[in-house]
């Protein structure tokens, strides 16, 4: 009898964790999707705010690059201080930080020299970079936590969580170009970064009231050295993540969208079609566990999947880049049609490699490993934001799809060199 109740009292135990879990995971989920909500709004509001008067593509990549280069020491030491003061802390501090970077951008005026106006935006953009990528990497590594306590991780849910949490989260940033977009046209510029800050500030509050303070903390490295001594399969990740994020930022930041409205479309059917791009990409990552063959040891089908689908990724800005050489007719729309199988083929890649950078992470220090693969990502967008800016500058969207075509190359071969058992992996 005293057996029994022991049983069942663990039982309870065990559902009531799970439970917490699955709250946990709704509401940093929820708190996230506004955040990105927001930020693909900044996106679209700097990019079509800034084309409007007349600045060059160069110079419009150009505001990007501290956001991202900001990113890149954002993950590694945001990774870090919540495994050292707990995620809610680091969700905390990312919200206020993109809301102090948008009441900056505000504050802009109309009467400065280009010169301070541009200094001034990459500065705000810059706190905004540092403002995203610590509040993905606590919301991811938040992912890792529940998942692992909600359920065994052989079942495959944290592959579903992970899906789901990157692709809701895609879907919502190509609402929020849409959202840019519009506010832009009713409110303007300044108007609509208020509005978004008071948004982020309710979320704030949320966060602060049901979050657990101190979930995922944990000893935290205590040197560079440790920080950065990841396993084989990490870095080779993080490698491949550079490359795949810069393949896509390097036509969609500058290229595409520059080029759909030098083909007569408007500033709103140009932010139409990257919402709807976007949206599509992640209702595909959403779905990729669907699509993605699942193995029980957790590695052995999903490796395999990383490869097959960067190579089909490789092909398609390639044969993108031969029509755009041969300039066929119905251009635009040949590059409409090539870029959504193109995101339905990256949905998948960047789906996987989400799941897998979680699958090799360490359970006791999952934020270092995700924060560490995550300034691998931001490092991708600052190159492919860069070179977006060059290319087009000097060869157009031809330029920029056969740049796209070989740092997928590089990114596939990569993924071959990825393990595939579970010994090599700190599951």
């Amino acid at each position: 009898m005293p057996v029994t109740r022991q049983t069942a009292a663990s039982s309870a135990d065990t559902a009531g964790k799970a439970s917490a879990a699955v709250r946990n995971y709704a509401i940093v989920t929820a708190a996230y999707w506004a955040f990105t909500l927001t930020d693909g709004a900044l996106r679209m509001l700097v990019l079509m705010h800034f084309y409007r008067l007349g600045y060059s593509s160069f110079t419009l990549a150009f505001l990007f690059l501290l956001y991202e280069a900001a990113g890149v020491a954002a993950n590694l030491i945001g990774g870090w201080l919540a495994t050292r003061y707990g995620i809610a802390r680091m969700l905390v501090v990312g919200l206020s930080t993109q809301i102090i970077g948008f009441v900056l951008l505000s504050l802009l005026d109309p009467a400065w020299t280009a010169t301070l106006s541009v200094a001034w935006v990459v500065m705000a953009q810059g706190i905004c970079g540092v403002a995203k990528d610590l509040t993905k990497t606590a919301s991811k590594s938040a992912i890792k936590i529940t998942a692992a306590q909600a359920t065994d991780h052989s079942s495959g849910q944290l592959f579903k969580w992970v899906a789901w949490f990157t692709g809701s989260k895609n879907a919502m940033k190509g609402v929020g170009f849409f959202l840019g977009g519009l506010l832009l046209d009713r409110l303007g510029f300044s108007a609509s970064l208020w509005s978004m800050a008071a948004l982020l500030g309710c979320v704030l509050v949320g966060v602060l009231v049901f979050v657990p303070p101190l979930m995922g903390k944990s000893k935290a490295s205590t040197s560079a050295r440790e920080l950065f001594a990841k396993s084989r399969s990490i870095n080779l990740l993080a490698a491949a993540r550079v490359v795949l994020f810069g393949a896509r930022d390097v036509w969609f930041v500058v290229g595409v969208p520059v080029f759909l409205y030098a083909s007569g479309w408007t500033f709103t059917m140009v932010g139409v079609f990257l919402a709807l791009w976007t949206i599509g990409y992640g209702l595909v990552q959403a779905l990729a566990p669907l699509i993605v063959k699942r193995s029980t040891d957790g590695l052995s089908q999903e490796v395999p999947a990383a490869r097959w689908w960067s190579a089909i990724l490789a092909v398609i800005p390639a044969a993108l880049a031969l029509l755009v050489a041969q300039n066929v007719e119905n251009l635009q729309w040949v590059v409409v049609g090539g870029l959504a199988l193109f995101g339905v083929a990256f949905a998948i890649n960047s789906s996987v490699h989400s799941y897998l950078i979680l699958a090799y992470a360490g359970s006791e220090k999952a934020a270092e490993d995700v924060g560490f693969y995550y300034a691998a990502n931001a490092l991708g967008r600052f190159f492919g934001i860069l070179l977006s800016g060059l290319l087009y500058q000097a060869g157009g969207l031809l330029y920029a799809l056969l740049g796209s075509a070989l740092m997928l190359l590089a990114c596939w071969l990569l993924t071959l060199a990825l393990p595939v058992v579970r010994s090599a992996a700190k599951l």
